[in-house]
């Protein structure tokens, strides 16, 4: 008989994008490095300090753009209840994180859990699924229309350099005007406010990649200075580059 639930702890080689589907609910985290998620015209980045909680049988589409270890949870539904949401990405709290990592000494196999066992992984279904009903804000929205999903692939892409809305615009062959209200109607969000966010996400993932300073990471996503670096950084998430690669760190 399978476990009731069990843990799944493995390091990955970065990989491209792939659906998953899986037939328990998944909470989906990493302890290291990030991996990305998306499903129904959104996407995420989930680098430690945040995990995914994914109603069984729901598709999502999984990337890997870093070396990335693992350290997931899958629940029986005879065992847990349903989440309240088919998909929510969410921040993961001090005890989460110390629930997921204690459930990681019961790996996949028919032997029937302790009771010890049994009890961490209740105490973290508990835990988890009470976080999942506040949902992260970092959400990307993937776009519907193949005009705007081009112009984040290409905004993505130049996130380290002087990237202008008008060069967007002209290379997904639309006018300016055109392209901003087609962000405006698929994303709900202005192009300049889709790429501060790119940006923050981007240095997200590097800040779990390695210990690269903060400085030359926001460098790297195209701020001219640490200042404008950390001021847009706090706005996005509450806290300043090093305050919240802290966070990943038990």
């Amino acid at each position: 008989m399978t476990r009731e639930a069990y843990s799944f702890v493995r390091t990955f080689r970065p990989e491209p994008a792939r659906e998953l589907r899986v037939d328990r609910h998944y909470l989906l985290c990493a302890s290291a490095g990030a991996l990305r998620l998306e499903a129904g015209n959104q996407s995420w980045l989930l680098p430690p300090a945040r995990a995914a909680l994914i109603e069984a049988g729901q598709p999502i589409t999984v990337s890997i753009p870093q070396p990335v270890t693992s350290a997931s949870v899958l629940f029986d539904r005879g065992f847990v209840p349903a989440p309240a949401a088919p998909l929510a990405v969410f921040d993961l709290s001090p005890l989460a994180r110390a629930l997921v990592a204690e459930c990681g000494a019961w790996g996949e196999g028919d032997e029937p859990l302790t009771d010890y066992a049994r009890a961490l992984f209740a105490a973290l279904a508990a835990v988890t699924w009470r976080l999942a009903t506040q949902p992260s804000p970092m959400v990307v929205p993937a776009g519907r229309s193949p005009e705007v999903r081009r112009a984040l692939r290409l905004t993505g892409e130049r996130l380290a350099d002087e990237v202008r809305f008008e060069d967007v615009a002209h290379e997904v062959g639309l006018t300016p005007r055109s392209l901003a209200r087609r962000f405006e109607t698929e994303i709900g969000m202005s192009w300049r406010a889709v790429l501060r966010r790119l940006r923050v996400i981007r240095a997200i993932e590097r800040l779990a990649a390695d210990d690269t300073s903060v400085t030359a990471i926001g460098l790297g996503v195209g701020y001219a200075s640490l200042s404008a670096f950390n001021a847009a950084f706090r706005e996005l998430t509450g806290l300043t580059p090093t305050q919240y690669r802290a966070t990943f760190r038990p």
